[in-house]
């Protein structure tokens, strides 16, 4: 799915890289505010939604790959974060929307969820 389709599906506002978004696929998304999990976790190349806004989850996503990062529960990122994530050319969107709910929107739309890998619990 294009990142332009996500993007109205979770009616995001784009705060970098509106010209990208018709160039960016998505296939994958991971949910997360532990960073830990998302070096564990997701995926090169999925869509990563998080309510951290710290610089910290754009320097995250860029050494996993992910091409985009949506802000939920209408956090802003802090300017930092927004500049770095504009010189590495990697769209912020920011979503009012909880993060079950954004995560279950882009499910519904045929999203796929990262693996995580059964523990034997």
């Amino acid at each position: 799915m294009k990142l332009r389709d996500m993007v109205q599906g979770i009616r995001a506002d784009v705060l970098y890289g509106e010209e990208l978004l018709d160039s960016i696929d998505i296939e994958y998304a991971y949910g997360a505010d532990l960073m830990s999990d998302v070096l564990a976790f997701a995926r090169p190349g999925s869509l990563l939604l998080t309510g951290l806004t710290n610089i910290q989850i754009i320097r995250t996503a860029q050494m996993l790959d992910i091409p985009a990062v949506v802000f939920v529960r209408g956090k802003k990122p802090q300017e930092a974060a927004v500049k770095l994530a504009s010189q590495i050319k990697m769209p912020v969107l920011l979503c009012q929307m909880s993060m079950f709910e954004t995560c279950g929107i882009l499910f519904a739309k045929g999203v796929l969820p990262c693996h995580i890998p059964d523990r034997g619990v």
